[in-house]
């Protein structure tokens, strides 16, 4: 067992307690908050945790690769002046880096867990030219999915426990079953030709409304 440090990327402190039948977890530290997000958009309103439906440990959430999605512009006269597109999707646990966080444990055993203070997380957008987070966000929503949010609050509950393999040691992280995406912003070309212009990309790492707890293990 260990501590290691990690960094805030939420927008308050928290703590969480972890009991283990074989031994007591120990979290990992982590240094003071990180800056916050690259819009006010990302700040927008937040989903809480007792609203949102808590899961845990989903097996192969996770895509070994990016989604393409809308990759080629639409080039059709009655497009609007603007507009986005998602042109890649991938299942990724955004997860709440702030203390008490990520527990390690073992070998063997049981770990138990639960969240025992509040925090935000907080998505992330970056890009180059013209862009959105709002916008982007808005798209995202519908494309990919309706519970993608700018950012989740993590609110005091949620208690899991996961057995740890023989001679294996068991890793916990909480945090929101999100995405990361790529996207671009499109804009209709001035004449007759109907062309579009590729105006503004980049990338970004949203999280949902849906919470919960990733588990995996390790030899050492």
């Amino acid at each position: 067992m260990g501590t290691s440090s990690r960094r805030v990327t939420g927008a308050a402190a928290a703590l969480l307690l972890s009991f283990m039948t074989a031994g007591a977890a120990v979290a990992d530290e982590a240094p003071s908050d990180s800056a916050a997000s690259d819009s006010a958009a990302l700040e927008g309103p937040a989903i809480s945790a007792d609203q949102t439906t808590d899961i845990n440990d989903r097996q192969g959430w996770e895509d070994a690769d990016d989604h393409p999605l809308d990759e080629k512009a639409p080039a059709m006269c009655d497009r609007p002046e603007t507009w986005y597109t998602i042109t890649s999707k991938r299942n990724y646990h955004v997860p709440a880096w702030w203390h008490g966080t990520k527990y390690k444990d073992g070998p063997g055993g049981t770990m138990s867990v639960s969240v025992t203070k509040a925090g935000t997380i907080t998505g992330e957008i970056s890009g180059s030219g013209e862009w959105s987070a709002g916008a982007i966000i808005a798209k995202a929503k519908t494309t990919i999915s309706l519970k993608i949010t700018g950012s989740a609050t993590i609110t005091v509950g949620h208690t899991y426990s996961h057995d740890i393999t023989r001679n294996k040691y068991g890793h916990l992280q909480y945090g929101s079953w999100g995405y990361k995406l790529t996207w671009k912003k499109w804009r209709s070309n001035s004449g007759s030709s109907c062309n579009t212009v590729e105006i503004g990309r980049g990338k970004a790492t949203l999280p949902t409304s849906e919470t919960g707890w990733k588990y995996w293990e390790t030899s050492s």
